[in-house]
């Protein structure tokens, strides 16, 4: 099994060469590596926990992707890049709402796919990539969000949130009473260039509502500023709409 000293990363995938090539650009980066070629076996070593993340084809043999992310999130938490040969809207969507932090349909850029999955592992396991950031405790109303221990609390009760949502959370808190444009969040959050065509983050924001639901005053939690980005209230701002 490979070692948690560095990066530990799954590949699932039934293309054999695709797996040969992710292998030759992220082992150079100093990536430990495991491949599996069918959804059955790929959910059995996924449920393991040295896995720092997991590359995960859709269309797999035995057990397609979906379903495969689909009971691994019952249980596990780890960040999940979907691969697709498929360029259906609805997959990625599908894709991202099952927890997913990210998607890529095929063909892609070996060396984007390389800068995503760093992307990721500086919001998940920064100590792996770099000295860890200041740790900080963000409360504001009833969100607690603590990044040491990268947890988030709602009145008291725990969320479960994937890494993408945690990132953009924090970013929400940190900033709340401003507007964060798109390309600040996909800056920020995704690690990238902002693209019009792009709308992980907009897939992404729909989660988070989702799952923190309405402030306690009733107010909109995130509220959609048009043509310019998204805002989280602070204590002082004014009713939802103004």
């Amino acid at each position: 099994m490979p070692s948690i000293a560095r990066p530990a990363i799954l590949v699932i995938d039934d293309d054999v060469e695709m797996t040969e090539m992710l292998g030759e650009y992220l082992e150079p980066e100093g990536f430990v590596i495991e491949v599996c070629h069918d959804g059955d076996t790929g959910l059995k070593l996924a449920l393991q926990p040295q896995w720092q993340l997991i590359v995960l084809d859709v269309m797999l043999p035995r057990l397609n992707g979906f379903e495969v992310l689909r009971r691994l999130r019952e249980s596990s938490p780890v960040p999940v890049i979907m691969l697709t040969a498929r360029g259906d809207a609805i997959d990625r969507v599908v894709g991202l709402q099952s927890g997913a932090d990210d998607y890529l349909p095929k063909p892609f850029d070996p060396q984007e796919f390389v800068a995503r999955v760093k992307a990721i592992l500086r919001r998940t396991a920064p100590s792996l990539l770099r000295q860890p950031e200041n740790e900080e405790v963000v409360v504001l109303a009833d969100v607690t969000l603590d990044s040491r221990a990268r947890t988030v609390r709602r009145s008291g009760a725990h969320v479960e949130l994937t890494s993408v949502e945690f990132a953009l959370l924090r970013a929400f808190l940190r900033a709340a009473g401003r507007v964060l444009t798109r390309e600040e969040l996909f800056r920020e959050v995704l690690d990238r260039a902002f693209s019009v065509f792009d709308r992980s983050i907009d897939n992404h924001v729909s989660s988070l509502r989702k799952k923190l639901g309405p402030r306690p005053d009733g107010r909109e939690r995130i509220r959609s500023i048009r043509n310019a980005g998204y805002i989280y209230p602070s204590d002082e701002s004014g009713p939802a709409g103004a």
